[in-house]
Formats: structure tokens, sequence, C-alpha cells
């Protein structure tokens, strides 16, 4: 056997061995309170008023799927809607 069959066989045999070896990915989120992933849809919408002096807002939190990762686990992400409403 020559030496360059013999590096093909090795180089072949390493490739093979750490090909086997897959990091499976860990997806999470560095901020869970406007995205998600995985799972079901995190809550139901959630309205809440706020008196921000001469007028009051209302904001309503809405969660959506955005896609999903690689393996298949679902992306949810956080819309927020506010609307000027007068104080009761």
């Amino acid at each position: 056997m020559s030496y360059r069959q013999g590096f093909l066989c090795l180089l072949v045999g390493s490739l093979s061995t750490g090909c086997s070896q897959v990091i499976k990915p860990n997806y999470t989120s560095s901020k869970p309170d406007i995205m998600r992933v995985g799972g079901d849809a995190p809550s139901a919408p959630k309205t809440t008023t706020e008196n921000v002096g001469s007028f009051c807002l209302e904001i309503s939190d809405n969660w959506h799927q955005d896609g999903e990762t690689p393996d298949g686990q679902a992306l949810w992400a956080k819309d927020t809607a506010r609307k000027v409403v007068p104080c009761k």
C-alpha cells in the first residue's frame, strides 16, 4: 500500500467518524417576553389601559406564529398595538 492510499484511507476514516457527531441545536430566546421558541401559542391576547396624563392608552398584546426552526419547532412573536382612548 502506498503512502497516498494510506493517507486517503486515513482521511476518509477521520471524516466519517467526525461527521457522525452532530451537535443538536438548542433554540432559545434571550427575550422570552417578545419571542418564544416551540410549544403552543403562549397565551390569550391581553388588553390593558394606561393613564398617561391627559389621555389613556389601550395596549393589546397578541402572539402569532412567525415560522419554524429547521427541526420543526414553532417560532412565536409578540405584536403590541397601542390606541388612544378617553380615560374613564
